[in-house]
């Protein structure tokens, strides 16, 4: 039986967030560290796009083969996000994420010498899908509990790290393609890994408030009690169903646009523009979520994904593609701000990592199969029309599954 329609104050409301203290200089600290260490492992993973024609090429392989490489990475970094969160919360951020750091490095390294397709799946699809999910989960995490009155803005600083990467480092990376190489532009990214994703994991500090202090408890649910909540069911629902429309722009855009006579550099700036959106999604729609209320925010951002793939539907040339870009990052990057925050409201800081972590193993179903499988339907249909209006479906049913979230948090569990 469905429930009653709630009209009391959404969470994080405004009132409950101007009684709140100003958050300290360290938060911050963490806030820009997370938002660097993000920019570093998205960058690699969304700069795949670059490579693209360079792996099709080099190993005389289809679009959906080098797409599940792609999908493979995304597998293993959300399925691992759970593991990765429960051993933040018990070991820490710092030494997990430097250690994630390491095997994004290593998987770089590897995937340069490769003279298989299949290394290239184990080296780039594996390898650095376990650095991702190393640091993903327990740098996202490790935000939260740092705040209180700006919860949603600080979300979406960090998080927009991943929209910085995802502008910079394809660029970065078709640059040095075209002057070294793909195998040496490898190295290369490898290279910035250890220097510059590295030194922000050392800046990585778990707050007071989930440490646990002083021999206080740290409160709200732990996992299991998460798992039980109706919340929780709908939103790991949510974020698996629009897994593969998250994750089919990423591996494909470029490759459309090029069907469409677009040069190689516009193509592969295309994943850049989804960046731009991004960025601009994860600060305004954050901030504005404080206001107006996350699981409200949360939910339009999910509609207004799946819309944008109209334009992709009508694009004849770059230009609608770039409309198309820019209005994908601005609602992905406001979904992907707020569900770390929704976590923290919804659930509290005692398990938040294991939790986050957990949440995101929906997405890994569609993170694996959406690239692999719209680069199979275009393999056999020659168009990626048939994708356009699978993604348009599963956003819808998205967007359903996120209005279930709009209402009052699940109860706290009682005190041990």
């Amino acid at each position: 039986m469905q429930a009653a329609a709630y009209t009391g104050p959404m969470p994080a409301a405004p009132s409950a967030a101007a009684a709140a203290p100003e958050e300290s200089r360290q938060a911050w600290v963490v806030v820009w560290a997370c938002f660097t260490a993000l920019a570093v492992i998205f960058g690699v993973s969304y700069s795949f796009a670059a490579f693209f024609e360079s792996l099709t090429t080099a190993f005389n392989a289809r679009r959906a083969d080098v797409s599940l490489v792609f999908g493979l990475c995304g597998l293993v970094y959300f399925t691992g996000g759970a593991a990765a969160g429960l051993a933040a919360d018990r070991f820490g951020p710092r030494l997990v994420c430097g250690a994630g750091m390491l095997c994004i490095a290593a998987g770089l390294a590897v995937s340069s010498l490769a003279t298989q397709m299949w290394m290239v799946y184990l080296a780039y699809g594996v390898g650095i899908g376990v650095g991702i999910a190393l640091v993903y989960t327990p740098s996202i995490a490790c935000v939260q509990p740092w705040f209180t009155r700006r919860r949603g803005l600080a979300a979406g600083i960090a998080s927009a790290g991943i929209g910085a990467g995802t502008v910079l480092v394809p660029l970065l990376a078709t640059a040095l393609i075209a002057a070294l190489q793909w195998r040496s532009a490898m190295l290369w990214l490898a290279l910035g890994v250890v220097l510059l994703g590295g030194g922000a994991t050392l800046l990585l500090q778990r707050a007071p408030a989930a440490s646990g202090a002083g021999g206080r408890a740290v409160a709200g649910h732990t996992l299991r009690q998460a798992m039980a909540t109706p919340h929780f069911r709908w939103f790991y629902l949510m974020t698996f169903l629009a897994g593969p429309v998250m994750f089919v722009p990423f591996a494909h855009v470029s490759a459309a646009a090029r069907d469409l006579g677009v040069d190689d550099a516009r193509a592969v700036g295309l994943v850049g523009l989804i960046g731009i959106g991004s960025l601009t999604g994860r600060f305004a729609i954050g901030a504005l979520a404080d206001r107006v209320g996350r699981p409200l925010t949360l939910a339009l951002a999910m509609a207004s994904m799946g819309l944008c793939f109209l334009a992709w539907w009508a694009a004849g040339g770059w230009a609608a593609m770039a409309v198309f870009s820019l209005w994908m990052g601005l609602s992905y990057g406001g979904i992907v701000s707020l569900m770390p925050a929704m976590c923290m409201d919804l659930f509290g800081a005692r398990a938040v990592s294991a939790i986050i972590g957990t949440l995101y193993t929906g997405a890994a179903a569609g993170n694996l199969l959406g690239p692999w499988v719209a680069g199979a339907v275009f393999d056999a249909t020659g168009s990626y029309m048939p994708v356009i209006w699978g993604c348009l479906l599963l956003s819808a049913l998205a967007t359903a599954a996120a209005w279930r979230l709009v209402g009052p948090p699940p109860p706290a569990p009682a005190a041990a």
